[in-house]
């Protein structure tokens, strides 16, 4: 698949609007507008703008609440090829959880990109767990095997339950298995995937036995040792990683070195401190690998910079941090059905 035809198949326009006024969406507004699968395709392009280095994307700038185990982060980004400028204010706080509350929250700050006038103020929240699941969708459609068909989800949280959405989108999955701490929980998240998508899911335990034939495994949890092991992955695997494990890593070093390892961006994959992937720094820190053997940003394989998958027994492996490019494509494809629909509560600004 080209970058070609995924430009092609994103209308970029943008509709006049009173610079006067700024657009109010909530969750519910957000939900109801966000495609997911034009959100998949519209990513492809994005992310080759991304990576040749077409996009103003600076690094996340974090502010840590350490009792808490939790951070702020504020991600902008500007989008020559939409036209598109905004910032997303993400707080991280995984205690939620245990509280009933998602522990990734946000709002998403959209300007038009000629006046920097505000444009719109939305949810984040959703956009979040929806454009990692997209990406993650993304990659499995570059990556895995063509008839992977069993996907194993680590983790019962927002996004274990947006990847259940997404990946079937690019695959033919034909069974779901969630793997969490909690059985209970991971059952009953199977159950409702059972019900939602009609594929038949199970809660299973974290075992050797439970990955055993599993073409795609999506990683989701804020784990502090590893829940996905080379020892047991097979080959043809695809991987995809999406937790934040500011405190450890989710995949262990033997899986991370005998992966073909694609990530968003280097940069964004190695940053310092919380903001990168210690599945991949922890590996570089020991001495187990270099960064050389990170192969390929996602979108060096959207333009052809970079070959994917070359046979069906490859190891491949998606590590995502999360970057604000995505949020901004999410953000614009909701303001222009809202626009095109007339969903939203306007407001006075200026």
């Amino acid at each position: 698949m080209s970058g070609v035809v995924l430009l092609s198949t994103f209308d970029f326009r943008l509709s006049t609007f009173n610079s006067r006024l700024m657009l109010l969406l909530n969750r519910h507004e957000v939900e109801r507008l966000l495609d997911l699968d034009r959100l998949i395709e519209a990513l492809g392009p994005a992310m080759a703008e991304l990576s040749a280095g077409r996009v103003s994307m600076p690094a996340r700038n974090l502010t840590l609440v350490r009792e808490r185990g939790g951070l702020l982060a504020a991600m902008p980004v500007y989008l020559a090829l939409a036209r598109t400028l905004s910032t997303k204010l993400v707080s991280v706080f995984p205690e939620n959880e245990a509280r009933g509350v998602p522990s990734h929250q946000a709002v998403i700050l959209v300007f038009d990109a000629e006046t920097g006038s505000p444009r719109a103020l939305m949810d984040g929240t959703l956009i979040t767990a929806t454009r990692t699941a997209a990406g993650s969708a993304l990659s499995a459609r570059l990556l895995a095997r063509p008839d992977a068909h069993v996907l194993l989800i680590a983790g019962t949280g927002v996004q274990a339950r947006a990847h259940a959405t997404a990946i079937p989108r690019v695959r033919p999955i034909r069974e779901i298995r969630v793997v969490g701490r909690n059985p209970q929980k991971a059952a009953r998240l199977a159950a409702e995937i059972t019900q939602e998508q009609g594929i038949k899911a199970f809660g299973c335990e974290a075992v050797e036995q439970t990955f055993a034939g599993a073409d795609i495994i999506c990683a989701a949890t804020h784990a502090v040792a590893p829940v996905v092991k080379g020892a047991w992955l097979q080959p043809g695997t695809h991987v995809t990683s999406v937790g934040l494990n500011p405190e450890g890593r989710e995949v262990d070093a033997e899986a991370v070195c005998k992966a073909l390892v694609v990530v968003e961006t280097r940069e964004a994959a190695l940053a310092p401190n919380v903001g990168g992937s210690n599945d991949l720094k922890w590996p570089i820190r020991d001495g187990v690998m270099s960064a050389d053997h990170i192969h390929a940003e996602i979108g060096e394989l959207i333009s052809g910079a970079k070959p994917g998958r070359t046979s069906a027994e490859q190891v491949t492996l998606y590590k995502s941090v999360g970057v604000a490019v995505q949020d901004a494509v999410a953000a614009h494809l909701v303001l222009e059905a809202a626009e095109k629909q007339g969903v939203g509560r306007e407001v006075e600004v200026s």
